[in-house]
């Protein structure tokens, strides 16, 4: 079985760069910043001959290259801090396009609003203070645009140190 999403790979520059928003949070357990990425859709554990048959739909999928903007910070509730992105309609298209083509092998569809983010921390017993201070100290946050010309198959493999991530395969954008 493989644990596979769907995602956009992010410069080393701007890794680095969301890298250092991440202190000054006890509880938080930061993401490693070789794991940065924006999801497009979780698939979760399929067996290898669905991976298959994933890998083949995304491959048909065409959708022009854009551009995107992470900005602001936020959390959902007390489980994680992220970077969000600016409004993106290309981004929601792309997203919208692999949906598709995966309900249209068989995955139940995607329940909840489309969220684009990057995961920063996974939050344990983090003090509500110091949360807000994070938020009000990085409110501000705002990277310069990046480029996104493929968007990847990727399987998430689970450790005791954090998720491993492994690229499957890379899919162009026109």
């Amino acid at each position: 079985m493989l644990r596979l999403f769907v995602g956009i790979a992010l410069p080393p520059q701007l890794k680095l760069r969301l890298s250092l928003l991440c202190s000054g949070v006890p509880g938080a357990r930061w993401v490693d910043p070789g794991n940065y990425h924006l999801t497009l859709r979780f698939i979760g554990e399929v067996d290898e001959g669905l991976a298959s048959d994933i890998d083949a739909a995304l491959l048909q999928i065409r959708a022009p290259r854009f551009a995107v903007t992470l900005a602001g910070v936020g959390r959902f509730g007390d489980r994680m801090l992220w970077v969000g992105v600016e409004k993106s309609p290309p981004l929601v298209h792309l997203r919208d396009k692999v949906e598709s083509a995966l309900v249209r092998l068989g995955l139940e569809a995607e329940t909840r609003r489309y969220a684009p983010h990057v995961s920063l921390a996974r939050l344990r017993n983090a003090g509500e203070a110091k949360l807000q201070a994070f938020l009000q100290e990085h409110a501000l946050f705002r990277a310069e645009p990046i480029a996104v010309d493929h968007f990847s198959l990727v399987a998430s493999y689970l450790t005791k140190s954090g998720s491993i991530y492994e690229d499957q395969a890379d899919y162009p954008l026109t």
